[in-house]
């Protein structure tokens, strides 16, 4: 087939790029990249696309997302789960991690059985396994029943039940075993995160050490930072080489707080993330998350019977748009690396190019308006939708 016949040229554009922000024209051939430039757009064969002066930038890369649509990743069937996956690529969601909260040993087993037909079709960009390897103090939504000591055997099932599609764990450093687990992550190609904690300052460099290179939504379920006891919170932000991870609703997080975070570990380290769970995209209600009763009240979400906050119900383009509209000292161009390129090097994405405005990468491309509002999607070189 002629690639032109395939081709799209999106003009007058704010293209934000890894080199920064520029005024110009994209063209997409196929499921691919082909060009991008300043200036007015060349004529050439193929569909073209006036973007109106919005902006453009890389489909966003949720790494942290556990349902919507009233579906859930829980549910262990991959219609459920697609519902989940197509609900949030029409919103600019291009790229997502189907999230599995703790559960029985054999009800994961189920779920990740499940989730991998969609990682072998190419719909889910992997598998997240948020506990069971957490501490009961800091459960927050998940069930403090199923919640175990790390176990190798049993992550090594979990491992070959994801058939090459498990890419990251989250589990608390100071549990039993919980280094030689990192370690075992990372000897398997999973990354492994620090979240659901109680761990000191000394015990999450421990974890760093051992391999972990994600802080798993940054000040949620762990112990708070205080001046005499710094905790995860200073370990993660101190080192270089963690990604942490950011739920920026204006509910899990104070813009304040999510200040200090960009100023202290820019938007190359800050990942945004939306923790989603079924009741994003619903009414307020009651829903469930994993085996728990969740009540959502304008928009917030918590844990009927404890009251501890359980996910969000926001979409991740909306929290670039919070980003930039709340967060003193964050632009356009920081909000969206945080939403794309950050979490894609974080899983390894950015080398199945994935991430970034840039040649011969998948062509995933959301336009935003003025108001940072989604305007229009293309993955994978088609329209999901059109201006």
């Amino acid at each position: 087939m002629d690639r032109s016949e395939s081709a799209i040229t999106i003009a007058n554009a704010k293209l934000v790029t890894p080199g920064g922000v520029r005024d110009g024209w994209i063209r997409v051939e196929g499921s691919r990249i082909a060009t991008l430039a300043a200036g007015p757009a060349p004529t050439s064969a193929g569909e073209h696309v006036d973007a109106g002066g919005h902006w453009v930038l890389p489909g966003t890369v949720d790494m942290h997302i556990h349902g919507g649509a009233g579906a859930a990743f829980t549910d262990a069937d991959p219609e459920r789960a697609m519902r989940v996956v197509e609900f949030n690529r029409a919103r600019g969601v291009t790229t997502l991690l189907g999230g599995l909260v703790s559960a029985s040993p054999s009800d994961t087993l189920d779920q990740i059985a499940a989730l991998a037909e969609l990682c072998d079709s190419g719909e889910l960009a992997g598998i997240y396994l948020e506990g069971p390897y957490i501490a009961r103090s800091k459960c927050g939504a998940h069930d403090p029943d199923l919640l175990r000591d790390p176990d190798p055997a049993e992550f090594d099932r979990m491992v070959k039940a994801g058939r090459g599609h498990v890419r990251m764990v989250t589990l608390a450093p100071e549990l039993p075993g919980a280094l030689d687990l990192v370690r075992a992550a990372v000897d398997s190609g999973v990354v492994a995160a620090v979240g659901h904690t109680e761990a000191g300052y000394d015990q999450t460099r421990a974890a760093f050490d051992a391999g972990a290179t994600v802080a798993t939504h940054l000040y949620n379920q762990m112990r708070a930072l205080h001046h005499r006891d710094p905790g995860p919170i200073a370990a993660a932000l101190n080192d270089e080489r963690v990604t942490v991870e950011l739920i920026n609703d204006g509910v899990h997080v104070h813009p304040g707080a999510a200040q200090v975070v960009f100023d202290a570990a820019g938007s190359d380290r800050v990942a945004l993330i939306t923790d989603a769970m079924s009741a994003t995209g619903l009414p307020d209600g009651e829903y469930h998350l994993g085996g728990l009763h969740v009540t959502v009240a304008d928009g917030r979400a918590t844990v009927t019977d404890t009251g501890a906050l359980a996910s969000s119900t926001i979409m991740l383009p909306q929290a670039i748009r919070r980003a930039v509209h709340h967060v003193r000292g964050v632009d356009i161009e920081a909000a969206a690396r945080a939403a794309t390129a950050t979490p894609a090097r974080a899983l390894g994405l950015d080398r199945a190019g994935i991430g970034a405005l840039t040649p011969g990468n998948r062509a995933d491309l959301v336009i935003l308006d003025s108001d940072l509002a989604v305007d229009a999607v293309l993955h994978n070189g088609a329209w999901v939708q059109r201006l």
